[in-house]
């Protein structure tokens, strides 16, 4: 059966263990150009979205900070992300990356803060070079995300891009927060339905980044046969038909668009008929999984 149909609706919010409430839907903002990211950040929350995921690396963080300032809307009514790049993982290095995007965002407190990958680079100026010690052993930086939230200035921490193995020997330490979230790709062509139900079963929320597959492969998902006579037989697009699929897996979803029209399309979610989900649930698991997203940094990220 379907996951995630409560009263016959989607769900528009997750609890977290904070008992903070994380809206299903938000507008990623990677890969938004300077110039357009604020007018879809505009668009977006004028839409309805209050959720807005970003990271220092994507370079936007002042534009978007700016956007929600002019909005109009409180800042306590936005759900704001962002995450700790490579380049700080060490422990002395974390509360100045964090503060840096505070800045930018133009905000005192992040709703999340995750660690962006499970690859710490030295910061000494020499461009990728890894810390293959804090890379396997992640507890320092776990400490001080922990640090920042006895602080006041994150209320939840989370990961992104870890694997099980990855997220369990992280979890054998004594944790004093717990991971909210693991942000990683999951899209038609890499469903990963084995790290969903191990995050289900261990009481941690995926969200989905690339839902639609990412820019390189988002005119071939929404091509496929079988999605689109869904979304001929439902009456709804196919990007809606997979960021609803995606919520009724019981993730939250980050699609990605700049286009008003489609930061618009991708926010109007609907049930999918019992037989249309497990429909795409089978196609997305008959083909050998492809990652959009798979960096070369000399770390196999995913072992």
């Amino acid at each position: 059966m379907s996951i995630n149909v409560i009263s016959g609706k989607l769900p528009t919010h997750y609890t977290l263990p904070s008992g903070d409430k994380i809206p299903s839907v938000a507008l990623g903002v990677w890969r938004a150009d300077p110039g357009e990211v604020g007018e879809a950040v505009k668009t977006a929350l004028k839409t309805g979205y209050r959720h807005i995921d970003g990271a220092w690396i994507y370079g936007n963080e002042a534009e978007v900070g700016q956007a929600i300032k002019d909005s109009g809307i409180p800042r306590k009514d936005i759900w704001l992300t962002s995450k700790l790049w490579n380049s700080f993982h060490a422990p002395q290095d974390v509360e100045a990356a964090l503060n840096e995007s505070l800045t930018k965002l133009g905000t005192d407190y992040l709703d999340l803060y995750l660690i962006h990958w499970p690859v710490a680079f030295k910061n000494n100026g020499k461009k990728n070079d890894v810390d293959f010690d804090l890379t396997e052993n992640t507890y320092a930086t776990w400490q001080k995300l922990e640090e920042m939230v006895d602080k006041g200035k994150v209320r939840n921490i989370g990961l992104s891009n870890f694997n099980i193995r990855r997220i369990q020997k992280l979890a054998s330490n004594p944790l004093k927060v717990k991971p909210a979230v693991n942000q990683v790709e999951l899209s038609y062509w890499n469903p990963q339905p084995e790290l969903l139900q191990w995050a289900k079963d261990n009481d941690l929320l995926l969200e989905a980044y690339s839902p639609l597959g990412s820019q390189e492969k988002v005119k071939e998902s929404l091509n496929i046969p079988e999605v689109k006579a869904i979304a001929k037989e439902l009456g709804i697009t196919p990007a809606q038909v997979y960021i609803s699929w995606h919520i009724q897996r019981g993730t939250v979803v980050l699609p990605k668009s700049v286009h008003p029209s489609r930061v618009q399309e991708n926010f109007q979610v609907t049930v999918l008929p019992d037989d249309a989900f497990q429909r795409i649930e089978k196609i997305a698991a008959s083909h050998e999984p492809h990652r959009s997203v798979n960096p070369k940094w000399g770390v196999d990220i995913w072992n």
